[in-house]
């Protein structure tokens, strides 16, 4: 994945952390948008290993 892409998605994390919902989506939308089939799956793959990154919870929490 892109610097940059991963930067964005860290940035929308951390605004979803601070319940600004509309700011994360504005970063990371165009994205995951451009990103291509290959960039898109280490996306898909990114999120799923960080979503409480999003939350600020727990594995035991998000389970």
């Amino acid at each position: 994945m892109r610097p940059s892409t991963l930067r964005a998605l860290q940035r929308a994390a951390e605004l979803t952390r601070q319940n600004r919902l509309t700011e994360a989506v504005l970063i990371a939308e165009p994205v995951i948008l451009t990103a291509d089939s290959y960039e898109g799956d280490e996306i898909l793959h990114w999120l799923a290993e960080h979503v409480t990154d999003f939350t600020g919870g727990t594995d035991k929490e998000v389970r």
